[in-house]
């Protein structure tokens, strides 16, 4: 969103990003003693409570507001990429470079790694290897880094 021109004179405000009033989002706070967790709520920032408790009832895989899947995706993600490390000779500074090799290693998770939680068994009793990709529908196939390489990114008709 782009705020609207002061008349004031220096530099104006830079534009900001604005979240949709339906993405239901509630951070979960934990309150600690003595190293232990005695108290756990959480609060609604975008969103409503009703639309908040709706999409949890949708939820297949959990019916608690918790952080533990997006901190699970962040330390897949810097241990996958050491751009992302502090104190590392691969820290990026470079913004594009960053973006890029951040992309990589989200596609090349997805669409090429078996992860062993996904994995189901076939009719045979035998172990079938899963992508997040597979599971979720958007591929039929764990790719191979050089098919996914090649791979066209925009489809033409």
């Amino acid at each position: 969103m782009v705020p609207p021109h002061t008349g004031k004179p220096g530099r104006p405000k830079a534009p900001y990003k604005v979240a949709p009033l339906e993405l239901p989002y509630a951070p979960g706070h934990k309150t600690r003693e003595k190293g232990r967790v005695v108290k756990g709520d959480c609060r609604v920032v975008f969103g409503t409570v009703l639309g908040v408790l709706r999409a949890l009832a949708q939820s297949v895989v959990s019916k608690a507001i918790n952080t533990a899947f997006v901190e699970r995706h962040n330390g897949t993600d810097r241990n996958r990429n050491a751009r992302k490390l502090r104190k590392s000779y691969c820290f990026s500074k470079n913004w594009q470079g960053h973006e890029a090799l951040t992309y990589f290693t989200l596609y090349n998770y997805n669409f090429c790694w078996p992860v062993r939680p996904l994995r189901v068994r076939d009719v045979d009793g035998h172990w079938r290897q899963r992508t997040p990709a597979m599971a979720a529908g958007l591929s039929d196939h764990a790719w191979t880094l050089f098919e996914w390489l090649i791979f066209p990114g925009v489809q033409r008709k």
